[in-house]
């Protein structure tokens, strides 16, 4: 007989199934927890006193390359994403057997140096090696805190009328995991690069590029100069990249959007490598990047390009009965000015690169 259960799909769970099967069966017990779980939201809020302590979880298990850079600032992100400042990083590593003490040691050199980038200190865990996983997993609870001077923002305090701007470039993750995870085929299909040559529309030195995009991965500074600047709500672009967040900010607010392809901050390496696979840039893990909902934009981009953030405007939000939208459904106007629906897809390119590989190899 076959099971007529909905099995789950990889990467993280659609929304609506999150609020039916996850969300809908917890119960609201403590008053100071100010800010729950919900779709759209990048971490829960606790009040102590005059003082918001934001705290986040977050697994890394789409990629093994410099676990521990990544992994701090993945979790340090959603802190940033509220407008809070890290403080504390509780990190859980699952080693798989046969994992070397020198690989752990420069895994854990690796994080403390990324540690220090945004100060917060690593306030303990727990590592194991467990024949339970075939890759290493990496486990982080960040806590961050929101004082009385500061502000705290969430991803459901847009209004009408709000511009949609991005930090940075969409997919910045995403690319530097792909250069060097799938750096063979892209080899195959772009030839070696060239040091030194130009990414500028062929194959160019799209390694180096993308390279560098590890250092910019996080969205702390990002966040404070924005919630100090007045945005009205933040979101952390991760998986399923830009088609997702732009979708569960304007959900979280009760809002519809609409968002313009040309003005889409998508870097030359990005779209290189993603066009090379046959992916879409839109729909790739974009740490790195931070989406910001301000009522004026242009002051905010002044401030975050003070602050060497580079910053895009990339669209407003509007009410639900505008365009025939309803709340989290939005537009997206091509290059010539036709407007499509927004694309709504859960699973993120990396997945799908990963599911592809999978194909292949069977």
């Amino acid at each position: 007989m076959v099971s007529t259960e909905r099995r789950l799909p990889p990467g993280k769970l659609p929304a609506d199934r999150l609020a039916r099967t996850v969300l809908g069966q917890l119960a609201r017990r403590r008053e100071e927890v100010v800010v729950r779980p919900a779709p759209g939201e990048d971490a829960a809020v606790i009040r102590f006193g005059d003082e918001f302590v934001v705290v986040s979880s977050d697994p890394i298990t789409g990629a093994t390359t410099d676990l521990g850079w990544l992994g701090v600032h993945v979790c340090c992100n959603d802190l940033g994403a509220m407008g809070a400042e890290p403080v504390a990083l509780q990190v859980v590593l699952l080693l798989p057997e046969g994992t070397t003490e020198e690989w752990l040691r420069q895994l854990i050199s690796r994080l403390d140096a990324a540690a220090a980038t945004i100060g917060v200190e690593i306030s303990g865990g727990h590592t194991e090696v467990t024949e339970r996983v075939r890759e290493p997993v990496f486990i982080g609870t960040a806590l961050g805190k929101v004082g009385p001077a500061g502000r705290l923002v969430t991803s459901a305090g847009a209004q009408a009328g709000d511009q949609l701007v991005v930090t940075k470039g969409i997919g910045l993750e995403g690319t530097a995991i792909l250069a060097v995870e799938a750096r063979e085929e892209l080899e195959r299909r772009l030839g070696a690069p060239a040091p030194g040559e130009a990414a500028t529309g062929g194959a160019g030195d799209w390694q180096s590029e993308a390279a560098g995009y590890w250092q910019e991965i996080s969205v702390v500074k990002d966040g404070l100069v924005a919630a100090g600047a007045g945005a009205t709500a933040l979101h952390d672009i991760t998986e399923g990249g830009l088609y997702v967040a732009v979708r569960e900010l304007a959900a979280a607010s009760h809002l519809a959007f609409r968002v313009y392809a040309e003005r889409l901050p998508v870097r030359p390496a990005t779209r290189i490598i993603t066009s090379a696979l046959g992916l879409d840039p839109l729909g790739l893990v974009s740490s790195g990047a931070l989406l910001i909902a301000h009522p004026a934009p242009h002051r905010l981009v002044a401030e975050l390009r003070a602050a060497g953030i580079e910053a895009t405007v990339i669209g407003d939000l509007l009410a639900p009965e505008e365009e025939g939208l309803a709340a989290g459904q939005g537009l997206l106007i091509d290059e010539e000015g036709i407007a499509r629906p927004w694309p709504v897809r859960e699973e993120d390119e990396l997945w799908r690169y990963w599911a592809r590989q999978k194909q292949r190899e069977q």
